[in-house]
């Protein structure tokens, strides 16, 4: 069922205005509202805006109408990253398959899952690569520099309680209420 157009029905009829008043204010075709309300079609682009423009509403509250909020879900989300202290990449593993399950179903799961994985991918490759090199470097006996090796286990050492300190810090946060996105973004691998 398409959640759209019952939402802006809802909110048309709540502002008294007809379908036809509708789309002689946001310029659209009456056609248009009718398949949209009858979930035939659900507004995308310029259309969504205009709608929502004239209904004063946010695109992104008619977007995420029905869904819910679960601010367990989203805490134990965050947490599923310490699975890499039991499981090789299961900081990536685990979170994408809670994300792909629940992501159309819990309301800023969606960015807020694909900003975790992209941080944790990047964050798994720079220190399994850092610990290959340093092991690489120790079996060949090679040093460039003073301490080559100690440097790059100290390098480790710093990233891995990172990444075990930041998602507690970030299920505290949404405990408390917060949301949105936490990690940075370096790079988009998942949107």
């Amino acid at each position: 069922m398409n959640e759209i157009g019952i939402k802006i029905k809802e909110v048309r009829k709540r502002k008294g205005l007809s379908q036809e008043e509708l789309a002689d204010l946001a310029k659209v075709n009456l056609r248009t509202i009718q398949r949209i309300e009858n979930n035939d079609n659900e507004p995308r682009g310029k259309t969504l805006l205009l709608i929502c423009e004239v209904l004063d509403i946010n695109a992104e509250g008619i977007l995420d109408y029905g869904k819910k909020s679960d601010k367990h879900y989203m805490m134990y989300f965050q947490l599923s990253v310490l699975s890499f202290l039991i499981i090789p990449t299961g900081n990536i593993i685990i979170p994408f398959i809670l994300w792909m399950t629940k992501k159309d179903k819990i309301i800023g799961l969606k960015n807020a899952g694909a900003n975790l994985l992209n941080f944790q991918i990047i964050w798994t490759f720079i220190a399994f690569t850092i610990l290959i090199i340093a092991a690489f470097l120790k079996v060949i006996h090679l040093e460039i520099g003073p301490g080559n090796f100690i440097l790059s286990i100290y390098i480790f050492a710093v990233l891995y309680p990172l990444n075990i300190i930041l998602p507690i810090i970030f299920a505290i946060k949404i405990k408390k209420g917060k949301t949105g996105k936490f990690y940075p973004n370096i790079i988009r691998l998942i949107k």
